[in-house]
């Protein structure tokens, strides 16, 4: 179970997980070794999964997202099979997500420009057999976070 320390832990990490552990434990009124030896429970526990570099976008100009719905030509589990190796093996399908309704998947797809788009769905469709596909360009990224809502535990 977490307290309320284990929660703002939490929450300062995923703001910046090369904080020094001395400048997060004097934030919250603990000893380094104490901070420390949340941190790898928190680890062990499973809370923490790992760290990453969040990069700039901009800088590596992949300034084009587009989400591609999906619906997918059969519901069999060696469809499934090879849709997920397809996704997973074209590093700009950075996204997919299963959905209720009317498509199957959506997919988010970072790209350097939207031309590039249709060599990406060239590579999906040369992998995989798919009812219909339908792509949209985000305009604008009005909200992004990579920070989970931690009120809830």
């Amino acid at each position: 179970m977490l307290d309320d320390r284990d929660r703002k832990i939490l929450a300062r990490l995923q703001e910046n997980a090369s904080m020094p552990v001395q400048e997060l434990a004097s934030e919250l009124a603990l000893s380094p070794s104490a901070c420390s030896r949340r941190i790898t429970a928190l680890e062990e526990k499973g809370y923490i999964t790992g760290t990453v570099a969040v990069l700039d976008r901009e800088r590596l100009k992949l300034r084009t997202t587009i989400f591609v719905l999906v619906r997918a030509s059969q519901h069999t589990d060696a469809w499934l099979e090879k849709f997920q190796l397809a996704t997973r093996s074209i590093p700009e399908i950075v996204e997919v997500h299963r959905l209720t309704g009317n498509y199957d998947y959506i997919l988010k797809i970072v790209l350097p420009n939207v031309e590039h788009y249709d060599v990406i769905y060239k590579q999906l469709v040369r992998r995989i057999d798919l009812f219909e596909v339908s792509a949209y360009i985000s305009m604008e990224t009005v909200k992004l976070s990579t920070g989970l809502p931690l009120n809830h535990v």
